[in-house]
């Protein structure tokens, strides 16, 4: 495990563009898993700027996203479908064909759940896989308890989620309860694993995935059983690690 500590939350984005990008021009066909939520946009910011420079392309790319709330249609403005496409997607020479984000209004989500799962595999797996980490320790929308062998299902959402989330709607009655998250299993068989963290409200959680023990209880905790992980840290995330 890979630890990079930036200043703030610019540098942070930098960082993680930069290493992104790397593999991007790397990889031949590369396989991408990509999060939402206000962590990765300065990320996708500047991605977006590295493209209209010329400096990387998505023609090749293939995405998988880590989760979608259940209920919500893709042209909801708080879907992360929509997410996607107005950080990323539409400003970008990615094809849509390669892009899969968990449908929340399927008519079995079990099926829609076993889709996603299959899409990946026959993607031939995630090269590179985008997280952050919530308050709680949650990774994509696994919550506390959330077993290690999981894969891509329907979960219900902690309380603490859903407030955290709560921000983006118009009032906490409207955020769903309930997500399709990527399972933690099969967040863990990607081949490398990139983690942004930044604030102090996540420093906790950062400190028990650093310091802590490999826990279901603390979800990301399991990320230090995977080979490859890189943790992009700014100084208010890490303000407990350093134990300040």
């Amino acid at each position: 495990m890979e630890l990079i500590k930036v200043k703030d939350y610019d540098a942070m984005s930098e960082e993680a563009c930069a290493f992104l990008v790397e593999r991007i021009n790397r990889i031949e066909n590369p396989v991408l898993g990509l999060a939402t939520g206000s962590t990765p946009e300065g990320l996708y910011k500047r991605i977006i700027e590295k493209y209209n420079q010329n400096e990387v392309s998505f023609k090749k790319v293939k995405s998988f996203n880590l989760d979608e709330y259940v209920g919500l249609e893709k042209e909801d403005p708080n879907s992360y479908y929509y997410f996607m496409k107005d950080k990323l997607f539409d400003h970008v020479d990615i094809s849509l064909d390669n892009v899969r984000v968990p449908n929340g209004v399927a008519a079995d989500l079990k099926q829609e759940c076993e889709a996603h799962e299959a899409g990946i595999k026959a993607a031939g797996g995630i090269d590179v896989q985008l997280l952050g980490i919530g308050a709680n320790g949650h990774i994509g929308f696994n919550e506390p308890g959330t077993p290690f062998t999981s894969k891509t299902q329907v979960v219900d959402l902690e309380q603490s989620t859903i407030e955290a989330n709560a921000r983006f709607f118009n009032s906490i009655e409207e955020v769903p309860t309930q997500a399709i998250s990527m399972g933690i299993e099969t967040i863990m068989n990607s081949n490398e694993i990139l983690l942004l963290v930044s604030g102090e409200n996540k420093a906790d959680a950062l400190a028990k995935l650093i310091n802590g023990e490999v826990t279901e209880d603390v979800p990301a905790s399991v990320l230090q059983n995977h080979a490859n992980v890189t943790i992009i840290a700014d100084e208010a995330a890490l303000s407990v690690v350093n134990g300040k």
